[in-house]
């Protein structure tokens, strides 16, 4: 059994006076993926950003690899080792695609070179003179991927990260996950998209009204398939 990288403990968060996390409980592995499904509204994205301390008030316990980081800051949090990949990408247009790579701090040892980046995503290499604006959905996304493998973390949070891309992207970017987990980074993904989840992940998680509802191995996904269909609609 591999050692927890995260685990969250009755984490309660809020957005001002709307109560958004209602005690949620979430574990993982050192090198898995893990794919939390939900509908929108659920509170996915709201967890992710509670991870980051990107919310207005959260409480209860956020562990990363045992040291306590709920209410840290947010650059603190990314101190120990962990990216975010949020659904807005935030692209900075004026720059060019190498710049935004170059963008971020090293925050963690062993973060990729721009090499490494640009073999994982050729794409980028193509286009590494190229700014913001003249990227496509597609390589935006490969670019705001690749922004936080440079910093050295290790623990990727990525926010829907396949939403409204081309399937060609979609399938080069699953590509690039699966070679991500060979090479021991460990991967939570919020995803709508669950054709592109389902193959990737090693555990997946049903978040509704803001807690956790369910939790499960890839091995029982289809004995689960009928529930997800009930609760997701897939």
């Amino acid at each position: 059994m591999a050692e927890t990288h995260l685990s969250l403990r009755d984490v309660h968060a809020w957005y001002g006076e709307s109560h958004v996390l209602h005690g949620v409980d979430f574990d993982v592995r050192r090198g898995e993926v893990v794919t939390v499904l939900g509908r929108n509204g659920a509170g996915r994205t709201t967890m992710l950003r509670a991870i980051m301390g990107l919310v207005g008030r959260c409480t209860g316990s956020v562990r990363m690899q045992g040291a306590e980081i709920v209410g840290a800051a947010p650059h603190k949090v990314a101190r120990h080792g962990i990216g975010y990949c949020p659904e807005e990408r935030g692209i900075f247009a004026a720059l060019s695609c190498e710049e935004n790579l170059l963008l971020p701090p090293v925050v963690a040892p062993g973060g990729m070179s721009l090499a490494q980046i640009f073999e994982l995503f050729p794409n980028l290499l193509e286009r590494r003179h190229s700014p913001g604006t003249r990227l496509s959905g597609g390589e935006q996304q490969m670019l705001a991927l690749g922004r936080i493998l440079r910093t050295g973390a290790k623990l990727l949070l990525l926010d829907e990260i396949s939403e409204g891309l081309a399937p060609v992207i979609v399938q080069a970017i699953g590509r690039a996950i699966g070679r991500l987990r060979e090479q021991g980074f460990t991967v939570v993904m919020v995803e709508q998209n669950f054709r592109f989840a389902a193959p990737l992940a090693d555990r997946f998680y049903v978040m509704e009204g803001g807690r956790m509802v369910e939790s499960f191995g890839a091995s029982q996904l289809p004995a689960r398939m009928e529930t997800l269909h009930e609760r997701l609609g897939v």
